[in-house]
């Protein structure tokens, strides 16, 4: 039985199928995120906690609220949006990265397109360091994503000591400051990896993006899975224009753009270049 399928009596909150319909239409509007009907559940218990704290008594009165207040579409995408990552996630990636620097030492800018919590980042940033031995290397890594919450927690840039368990005694030692007293089971970026990324909040479905042409890399993973494909063929093209001509897009373990020939080709494992 779905959550909209669930009595009354079973629910916390008024919540009916038109309900959940009106929550997948305003975030395909305003995010482009696709939700499937298996999504009723989730959408239920993440959107009740905002009831909660706003002291709302159903659904069809908090999307009223949502449609009149700026404010509160934020709370609504960063609810709904799916946040999953970790330091180094799929390391081909970062070996390809790494390779891609040494062949083009003229790299300037990289762009990680859906930042999450850091994670991610921040692994592109230790990739950049390693390679050219230094914090203050001639690259600008932006980092964007639409959910501004994560993005407080990656500027922080405080995680679990055990999010890099896998890391090398190296890269534990020299890009992570160790917790003490209240801070002992977690791990801090130090200052100077920090400075190398720019965080930004960006919706990529907005008409315009604060980002700077023209862009080497672009890591924009475990994204496009989220969008019909329409959606991510006008995204993709509008990244591939941002591109320089040798530049390197990086995708997701699970996202194939072979159907879009025109705009990208094959270089890698879920690993593209711009076709121009």
């Amino acid at each position: 039985m779905t959550a909209t399928q669930s009595t009354d009596a079973q629910r916390e909150f008024s919540y009916s199928r038109r309900d959940f319909e009106r929550v997948k239409s305003l975030l395909f509007k305003q995010a482009g995120i696709n939700l499937s009907d298996a999504k009723d559940a989730m959408v239920y218990s993440r959107l009740a906690r905002r009831l909660r704290l706003l002291d709302m008594k159903s659904f069809k009165e908090y999307l009223a609220y949502v449609g009149s207040c700026k404010d509160e579409m934020e709370h609504f995408i960063n609810a709904l949006t799916t946040n999953l990552t970790a330091f180094f996630r799929e390391p081909h990636h970062f070996d390809a990265l790494a390779n891609y620097l040494r062949k083009r030492p003229q790299t300037k800018r990289i762009w990680c397109a859906a930042s999450s919590t850091g994670e991610e980042p921040y692994s592109i940033a230790m990739t950049v360091a390693s390679v050219f031995g230094t914090y203050t290397p001639n690259v600008q890594i932006l980092a964007t994503d639409i959910d501004s919450k994560v993005l407080q927690k990656a500027r922080e840039g405080v995680y679990a000591q055990n999010s890099i368990s896998q890391l090398s005694y190296d890269y534990k030692t020299q890009f992570f400051y160790k917790g003490k007293g209240a801070q002992t089971g977690r791990v801090r970026v130090v200052d100077e990896l920090k400075k190398m990324v720019q965080f930004e909040t960006l919706n990529l479905m907005s008409p315009s993006w604060c980002v700077e042409a023209p862009v080497d890399v672009i890591f924009c993973r475990n994204v496009m899975i989220y969008f019909d494909r329409p959606t991510q063929r006008k995204i993709l093209a509008r990244m591939v224009k941002l591109m320089c001509s040798d530049g390197m897009y990086v995708a997701g373990h699970s996202e194939n753009f072979t159907m879009y020939p025109e705009l990208v080709a094959p270089m890698g494992k879920t690993i593209y270049r711009p076709v121009v």
